[in-house]
């Protein structure tokens, strides 16, 4: 049985990562004909994300039918195929779970709008507090209000995303039975890993009330029923098969909460994401807002979080990249002077720490943000609404174009870059979204026949976890938390140290550890293993990793 600490998880975007059939969008079985590559990288989980049937609003978290797979992506058979496959060569997969939501196309919704109360009552419909004004001045996740009116009832149901994502009742008995009932249907499958999308909005506050300190968001996040709710489905679903494994996606969240969904003890999910550290380029916490990275907040975060999860015995799914984020080696590192090295860098930082460690596809190989110069290259919903959000604010067309280049979602979701021919080998068709036009510096085939490659190095920190268990189950200790440029700690399991240190910057900068001691061996570098000092001169973007064994 894999144990979740020694594994590692690499996410798909089923759209952007392999078009078996000519039609620029990707599907299952294009996945089907990467396994030997996913094999060959070390992982032990593709997450996929959403391929049921959707209207592709938000694309294919607006799902309108969770058990059946939309036709662009393949059938059914293909699923189960690539399940089996899979298992195969000792991988397993993991579903993307869309509770919170549904899309206004799904029955469950069409039911409710046609009248049906059982079906109205999956879903979260209120009186505005006088005509044209909705209940609240709650925002939504992608801009403007969080209600749409419905003439026929004189009310609004919510939707904290799109509108066309309706926000379900989690506080319908109903409505956890449907969830438990889906999630039954695909263990059935054989599935044996979970993500939870924005699981930590599901339960809604008794009273709805305008928020005067923000956007709404404190008074659904964490809400009162979510470890309760969380319990409830665990105890019917997950905690029926112990092969499973799951983690939730959780917005604006606490260490505390997050203790309490991770931490064995409570049975209600394995690990947790949280975003925090993916928000210290934002000026004023505003996603839309530009500024560079604020180093020693990056710094802060991670280790308060290292250090908190472990105190409660809580478990961290870390990551830099999703399907939601910019690339982060054009975010966090360098992607022209210092591309390798920095990809290298970040990777090292991230997959080193405790936690479960996530790759997204492309990462592992340094893909980098798309860079398109015209809006009409996007087709990501929010990136397209803060378009004409931000120009509504008098920005000017090229001051928003660098906002969007930076921040939107299509930066994770432009082809995977396979190889330098036509469409980077992606599709023999137009693909659904431009390709970032680098594809020919940085593909697969290029980096597999280079051993100093980026993806060479994702691969050993695969291996290294499982090999050296201070890794997957040591504890955490910061190093260096004054310095300015350096981020570095420390793995200690019984008899064995790690020590991690990346320099975040293009300067060279000098360090002077407290550790004397001379068993440690370079066993991890961005340029050449070195010898073990207490006083090192780090060059631009350079990852060292030393290991010690007091047994050996």
């Amino acid at each position: 049985m894999k144990d979740f600490r020694t594994s590692c998880v690499y996410q798909i975007y089923p759209k952007s990562f392999k078009d078996s059939n000519g039609d620029g969008i990707g599907d299952l079985r294009g996945i089907i004909e990467k396994l030997d590559y996913l094999k060959f990288l070390g992982i032990d989980y593709i997450w996929l994300t959403p391929f049921y049937v959707s209207p592709q609003n938000d694309n294919g978290y607006d799902v309108a039918d969770y058990k059946a797979i939309d036709s662009r992506f393949g059938t059914m058979e293909d699923l189960e195929e690539l399940i089996e496959k899979a298992k195969a060569k000792d991988i397993n997969i993991m579903l993307d779970l869309v509770f919170n939501h549904t899309s206004t196309e799904h029955i469950w919704f069409k039911k409710a709008i046609d009248g049906d109360k059982k079906y109205k009552d999956y879903y979260i419909f209120k009186k505005g507090r006088e005509k044209g004004i909705p209940p609240t001045n709650w925002e939504s996740k992608f801009g403007g209000s969080a209600w749409e009116y419905v003439e026929k009832f004189d009310e609004y149901y919510l939707h904290l995303f799109d509108k066309t994502q309706a926000d379900l009742n989690w506080d319908n008995q109903e409505v956890r039975n449907e969830i438990i009932d889906i999630i039954k249907f695909w263990m059935s499958k054989g599935i044996k890993g979970f993500r939870l999308d924005v699981i930590n909005l599901i339960s809604k506050p008794r009273v709805f009330e305008d928020d005067n300190l923000g956007d709404g968001r404190r008074f659904y996040t964490d809400g009162e029923n979510i470890h309760k709710y969380l319990k409830e489905v665990s105890e019917n679903t997950f905690s029926l098969d112990e092969e499973i494994i799951t983690v939730g996606e959780m917005s604006s969240t606490t260490i505390d909460h997050c203790i309490k969904y991770s931490n064995p003890k409570e049975k209600e999910l394995s690990m947790v994401f949280n975003f925090h550290h993916l928000k210290a380029d934002y000026a004023d916490g505003d996603k839309w807002s530009l500024k560079d990275l604020d180093f020693m907040e990056l710094k802060d975060i991670l280790n308060k979080w290292q250090i908190g999860m472990e105190k409660g015995n809580g478990w961290n799914a870390v990551f830099w990249c999703n399907h939601d984020q910019p690339r982060v080696v054009s975010r966090y590192g360098n992607d022209s002077e210092y591309h390798k090295e920095s990809a290298k860098m970040l990777a090292t930082t991230i997959h080193l720490m405790r936690g479960t460690p996530y790759i997204y596809q492309g990462e592992e190989f340094g893909m980098i943000n798309a860079y398109f110069n015209d809006i009409d290259k996007y087709r990501d919903v929010e990136s397209i609404n803060y378009y004409n959000i931000l120009k509504d604010r008098g920005l000017s067309k090229d001051e928003v174009m660098n906002i969007i280049k930076a921040r939107s979602r299509d930066n994770g979701r432009t082809p995977i870059q396979w190889d330098s021919t036509d469409n980077a080998g992606f599709t023999t068709g137009t693909p659904w979204i431009p390709l970032s036009n680098k594809y020919k510096d940085i593909n697969v085939e290029k980096d597999i026949k280079d051993p100093n490659s980026i993806l060479y190095h994702y691969k050993k920190l695969i291996e290294l976890r499982k090999r050296y268990k201070v890794i997957s189950h040591g504890s955490y200790e910061p190093l260096l938390e004054d310095n300015t440029k350096v981020f570095a700690y420390k793995r200690v399991l019984d008899n064995e140290e790690l020590l991690v240190i990346c320099n975040f910057y293009s300067s060279f900068e000098r360090i002077i550890l407290e550790e004397k001691n001379n068993n440690f061996n370079c066993i991890l570098s961005n340029y050449k293993n070195v010898d073990f000092s207490n006083k090192i001169e780090l060059k631009p973007y350079e990852s060292l990793v030393f290991y010690s064994n007091k047994n050996i």
